[in-house]
């Protein structure tokens, strides 16, 4: 991103000035201005409706401690981040500003952090992602990207004795029509709202996990599609408390339960032609989408720091439980980290794409997309060429037989995956070295927050967190 000059700043405040009257006539009464932080945590500033101008022009004050916060509000000293030194200014990117139909009176506008004289924060993970999109621009592609969002909802006063215990409000069977009727209301106000806010829903369905559902969306530019899981979030959050309901986003809600996944999925594109399509290769790849996905697929162990970034996410990240516990890919096969999605005969060239199954939504989106990103260029770069794909659950193989079809175990871990991400010089580099290492110095810190917890009290302290 440019670095803010006097005229940007007053086309800012023109802009915004701009709208004060049709947020008039909606009834907006102030603004949340959301960033999402190394943890995944969504923190948030407001200004009143009539201070929007001025924090278009010249941002809103905010401390860079944030960078190095975990998800229980303690702080790692880190090596660039954790300091109570300093200030930031938080920019609304006013073209995602929407009013919030699930919150009366509020808008919405995610924000870009900068420094006081006025450059991109290095640590700011949404002008990460825009860099890595301007990287994909100057090699001439771009790329269509969207995000599942898993939850459970649950009774907000849980058990008589364990207020914050998880208590499913749904007892129907996964996938179940009983369990859509059950949320029927609910649902239908959460699509009502996401439609009034300009978000193009694909799907809504029950999912397994006890009280668990699942939204699909239109596929996006990736800082779209970022802002959009954000939104869709928010959205949930305040729809399921207008209806009484509490909800959990988190990797792992009981120890002995299905997690909540956060699947991306990508496709590649160049002058208006997806190339995960209409090739000779594989399925249809085209050589650049072969090694976009290749890329992917041999960055996946470092991938896992910011794609499945808690202690938690390993409970989820476990064989047999379709969430992608090996370095694999395969057509349709949920069960590899990389699933291949061809979509239908005759439609193909507008929705084929990868899935990537092993992330979860304690992820920081924008980190993840511009992670994804940076390994799907590294892969185009160097010419990369997928493995054969695998058609079976790789846990069904026998450990030679994984050895044999080049099959690997992704980190089981977060130890493991934060020293695959040290050991990824490609995404070291994208990332940039304060931002490498707050990542780096924040998961270590979740690690010693939870040495020595059992998963059952792991999932519970993290519960309500996501």
């Amino acid at each position: 991103m440019e670095q803010l000059e006097h005229t940007n700043r007053e086309e800012r405040r023109a802009a915004a000035e701009a709208l004060l009257p049709e947020l008039e006539d909606a009834g907006v009464t102030a603004v949340a201005l959301p960033w999402v932080d190394t943890s995944g945590i969504t923190r948030v500033k407001t200004v009143p409706l009539a201070k929007l101008p001025s924090a278009a022009a010249w941002g809103v004050g905010m401390s860079p401690v944030f960078d190095g916060f975990l998800l229980d509000d303690s702080i790692v000293a880190g090596r660039f981040a954790g300091s109570a030194i300093g200030d930031l200014r938080l920019h609304p990117d006013l073209s995602r500003l929407v009013v919030l139909a699930g919150q009366p009176g509020w808008a919405w506008a995610p924000v870009d952090r900068f420094t006081q004289v006025g450059q991109p924060h290095v640590q700011c993970s949404r002008s990460l992602l825009r860099r890595q999109v301007a990287a994909l621009a100057d090699a001439g592609f771009t790329v269509r990207a969207a995000f599942e969002v898993e939850w459970v909802v649950a009774r907000p006063d849980g058990l008589p004795d364990d207020a914050d215990a998880f208590v499913p409000a749904l007892t129907g069977p996964a996938y179940g029509m009983t369990r859509l009727a059950e949320v029927s209301d609910y649902a239908r106000d959460l699509l009502d709202a996401l439609a009034e806010q300009g978000v193009a829903v694909d799907q809504f369905h029950p999912e397994y996990a006890g009280g668990q559902l699942e939204i699909s969306v239109g596929a996006e530019d990736p800082v779209g599609a970022a802002d959009t899981a954000l939104l869709v979030r928010n959205t949930i959050t305040a729809v399921s408390a207008q209806h009484g309901l509490r909800v959990s986003f988190s990797p792992k809600v009981t120890a002995d339960g299905v997690g909540n996944g956060g699947h991306v999925h990508l496709s590649l594109w160049r002058d208006e032609e997806n190339l995960m399509s209409g090739g000779e290769g594989t399925f249809g790849l085209t050589p650049d989408g072969e090694a976009f996905t290749a890329g992917l697929l041999g960055h996946l162990p470092g991938l896992l720091a910011v794609g499945a970034p808690s202690v938690a996410s390993y409970l989820r990240l476990v064989p047999s439980h379709w969430a992608g516990a090996y370095a694999a890919w395969g057509l349709e096969n949920r069960e590899a980290a990389v699933r291949f999605v061809t979509g239908p005969d005759g439609n193909r060239q507008s929705s084929a794409n990868v899935e990537v199954k092993s992330f979860d939504l304690a992820a920081n989106p924008y980190l993840l997309m511009a992670g994804c990103l940076a390994a799907g260029l590294a892969g185009v770069r160097a010419g990369s060429r997928l493995p054969d794909p695998v058609g079976v659950d790789p846990a069904s193989l026998s450990d030679e037989g994984r050895r044999e079809a080049g099959i690997r175990a992704l980190p089981a871990t977060l130890a493991d995956a934060v020293a695959a991400f040290e050991s990824d010089e490609v995404l070291v580099e994208a990332f940039g070295e304060e931002l490498a290492a707050t990542v780096v110095d924040v998961r270590n810190g979740e690690i010693a927050l939870f040495e020595g917890t059992s998963p059952e009290g792991i999932c519970r302290a993290v519960r309500w967190k996501h």
